[in-house]
């Protein structure tokens, strides 16, 4: 069953991720959550085609993926889990948790250095969010974001179908947090508990520094809840909140061409380390329920 699931790991993927795609454009059709300020047109076809830019020097650059390497390693006995004499549903747990965590330390690490923050930076210029902001990454970043996850599945050595289960729910859950969908606030407060919701992935793309710099899982919330960078909503409500960051704010800037030069482009500033754009205060961070609660009310009323 597992060695047909993993033959069958191209069709797996894209079907999921046409799925996951085609769900949440009719959902943010029927249910927007907040108005769009440029033509879906001119976003949606750019954002696509870097898709297929970084896809394809992706599979250029390496020989072998996350999932091909994880093979490779059951085989030869490489890394931790495969030399542990542990169940393979413990192995498979830890193994995705682990993954999880690696994800959010490197997403703090492309915002904290301010050489991989211009790369990173092409993923929250978009000046909408909507699910094809989930897709939108520069491809040296793509490259870069490979190398780790093969260096992570070469050091703990998880079983494949981990791998495969692990970065389809990951892509699943980038384009639902990513979404411009409109959760009722009960649901939303409950479940950002057990994963990253729109809502609160949302606060991330803030133009406003100190948010922007918060909130870097894409998938489980429990990291930034136990490392301090969790920050519960955006100051101006979601509605009123701008999206992106301040030196690329033209409808020119949304094109593919003028994407892939943002690296060189300007300054790297707003990156986590700049002191103008530190992180809230773990005084502001820290909210209790009634609080949080509070905040969610008055924006809902002002959204």
């Amino acid at each position: 069953m597992i060695e047909t699931i993993l033959v069958a790991e191209p069709e797996i993927r894209l079907t999921a991720f046409l799925g996951v795609l085609a769900a949440m454009a009719l959902w943010e059709i029927a249910a927007p959550r907040r108005r769009r300020d440029f033509p879906r047109v001119i976003r949606w076809t750019n954002n696509l085609a870097l898709v297929i830019v970084d896809t394809v020097i992706l599979r250029l650059t390496f020989p072998i993926l996350a999932v091909g390497l994880a093979l490779m390693g059951e085989d030869r006995g490489w890394g931790l889990f495969n030399n542990l004499d542990i169940p393979v549903w413990a192995a498979a747990l830890v193994s995705m948790l682990l993954l999880d965590f690696a994800i959010y330390l490197q997403h703090v690490m492309f915002h904290a250095v301010p050489a991989l923050w211009r790369l990173h930076r092409m993923h929250h210029a978009d000046l909408d969010f909507d699910a094809t902001t989930g897709l939108r990454f520069h491809p040296v970043e793509i490259v870069i974001s490979m190398a780790i996850k093969l260096a992570v599945v070469a050091a703990l050595g998880p079983p494949a179908f981990a791998v495969l289960l692990f970065e389809v729910i990951l892509n699943a859950t980038a384009l639902f947090n990513h979404a411009n969908i409109n959760l009722p606030v009960w649901i939303d407060r409950r479940l950002r508990w057990v994963l990253v919701t729109p809502d609160m992935h949302r606060v991330h793309h803030s133009v406003d520094p100190r948010e922007t710099n918060s909130n870097y899982g894409f998938n489980l919330p429990w990291w930034d809840r136990l490392l301090g960078t969790y920050v519960a909503q955006p100051a101006k409500g979601h509605t009123e909140m701008q999206i992106g960051i301040e030196q690329f704010r033209t409808k020119r800037d949304l094109w593919i061409d003028r994407m892939l030069v943002q690296p060189i482009r300007g300054s790297a500033s707003g990156h986590a380390l700049d002191i103008s754009s530190q992180t809230l205060t773990q005084e502001e961070n820290t909210l209790d329920d009634k609080t949080e609660e509070a905040i969610v009310q008055t924006n809902t009323e002002k959204d």
